[in-house]
């Protein structure tokens, strides 16, 4: 497509990849402000708003070194980008959840607000990354500079957004910067070959496939095989990798990818990830 733009690409890329979660800056609100239900990924049940039963009084995790081994996989999955230390220290101006009732039911309901917001400020960046047209450029700045000044309100304000009315024009942003660069980077490639929006691939053999400037948003790609795969330029937004095979899979270009999408995967020190993106120390 002609019409691409070649801008300055490291305004996203530095702002993607600078969302990392920092745990030493947060009161330990995954910990706390999410309900857990007990399953393969977590050993016990936990309600919204009661600290896991491992959370020590300075919010770091008693078993931390061995989660996985002790049935609390799903802790080593879950990335809040940043959002916890946000809401900890911005927010809240470092006043923490303990100090009263009412200040902690405000905080933990906060906080996934916050996560929703994050989430949508790594998608958006991301795509700011890519070389998408002019006029889909400055709607996705505007858009990265409202969903920035969001996250700067106080708590009520947080609290009374409406987050389905943000999403939607997001998703709409993100859709057109699948599609342009996709559809750039595969000219001639079969539009039904292109869509596989929503695929149930559980526990397919994909393994060594090209599967480049796939739209896999939303599918379930649960134990799926994709070893050797090459997966650039794939749409991975809101796809399930949980245990799916990506050992030597080419991800490099992967569009949408997650740090929880990974996290939940296996792969090795073959796998080719986006540089946003860090290995799991998990994979062997």
């Amino acid at each position: 497509m002609s019409n691409l733009t070649n801008r300055d690409s490291s305004v996203g890329i530095n702002i993607r990849e600078s969302l990392q979660a920092d745990c030493q800056s947060c009161f330990g609100l995954c910990c706390t402000a999410l309900n857990i239900v007990a399953s393969s990924d977590f050993a016990i049940n936990k309600p919204a708003g009661s600290p896991c039963p491992n959370l020590q009084d300075n919010y770091s995790c008693h078993i931390h070194s061995e989660l996985r081994e002790t049935g609390f996989k799903g802790c080593t999955v879950f990335d809040c980008l940043g959002a916890g230390q946000q809401v900890s220290q911005v927010t809240f101006q470092g006043q923490d959840w303990r100090q009263s009732r009412e200040h902690a039911d405000k905080m933990f309901r906060v906080f996934p607000m916050m996560e929703q917001l994050y989430e949508m400020i790594a998608y958006v960046a991301e795509a700011l990354s890519y070389p998408v047209n002019n006029d889909l450029y400055e709607q996705l700045l505007a858009q990265l500079e409202l969903l920035q000044q969001t996250t700067e309100l106080d708590a009520d304000a947080l609290l009374a957004l409406d987050m389905v009315a943000i999403r939607v024009p997001v998703n709409a942003l993100l859709l057109e910067t699948s599609e342009q660069i996709r559809l750039h980077s595969l000219k001639g490639k079969a539009s039904k070959q292109l869509n596989q929006r929503g695929a149930d691939w559980m526990g397919k053999n994909l393994k060594g496939k090209d599967l480049r400037g796939t739209d896999l948003r939303g599918g379930y790609l649960i134990a799926a095989n994709l070893q050797d795969a090459n997966l650039r330029e794939v749409d991975f937004i809101g796809a399930d990798l949980r245990d799916a095979n990506l050992r030597g899979a080419d991800l490099s270009t992967s569009m949408f990818l997650t740090q929880m999408q990974i996290n939940a995967a296996q792969g090795d020190r073959y796998t080719k990830l986006p540089s946003y993106i860090k290995r799991p120390a998990h994979w062997q």
